[in-house]
């Protein structure tokens, strides 16, 4: 009897999987291609297998959800991600005055928030009381801002933000209920793409 067909990645189609063999998925994190580590935690460790493989997230969400619409149990499922990659995205020159305009920015939201903390309790003009608050808030936030960035000593005259991305996005399922994934993702169609059983 054979086996059900999995779904792996067929480069230069994006989003779209191919049928294949059970053996061309990626390994999990732990190096092993029929189980993806369990998260640590109270619940005892259930056996999963990984039934479908994306080199983007997107593509592993949409799969998630086809499942979900169609009332598979996607409390049994997983999106992991493997090869992490921490990137750090340069997004600019930081100088003092940047640095200023920055912390005044966040101080006028922090002295907004308390002027209306005190605006509801006043009964005269609580316009003035927000507009106070609001610009003694950009004041002192330019201030801490601009002293903030001269201590670094000019040691980091950038502004980045990191984020972490994965080479591969594999979606895992309890292995209970792996037959009835690989046979939902079988069917599943693919935006843009020809609907299952559409003449070409």
């Amino acid at each position: 009897m054979s086996r059900n067909p999995t779904v792996s990645w067929q480069s230069g189609t994006p989003g779209v999987p191919r049928i294949a063999g059970g053996n061309n998925l990626p390994a999990s994190p732990s190096g092993d291609q029929s189980q993806a580590p369990s998260s640590a935690g109270a619940e005892p460790s259930r056996p999963t297998v990984t039934v479908a493989s994306y080199p983007d997230y997107p593509s592993a969400q949409y799969t998630v959800d086809f499942l979900s619409d169609n009332h598979f149990p996607v409390e049994r499922t997983a999106i992991v991600g493997t090869d992490l990659t921490l990137v750090e995205t340069v997004l600019g020159r930081m100088t003092t005055g940047r640095a200023a305009l920055a912390g005044a920015a966040t101080g006028a939201w922090f002295g907004l928030f308390i002027g209306l903390l005190f605006g509801i309790f006043t009964v005269g003009n609580w316009w003035a009381v927000i507009l106070v608050g609001l610009g003694i808030g950009a004041v002192w936030g330019a201030i801490f801002g601009a002293i903030a960035h001269a201590m670094t000593g000019g040691r980091r005259d950038f502004t980045s933000a990191s984020s972490l991305r994965a080479n591969q996005y594999a979606v895992t399922v309890d292995t209970a209920f792996a037959d009835q994934a690989r046979q939902l993702i079988a069917r599943m169609n693919w935006p843009g793409q020809p609907a299952a059983g559409a003449s070409r």
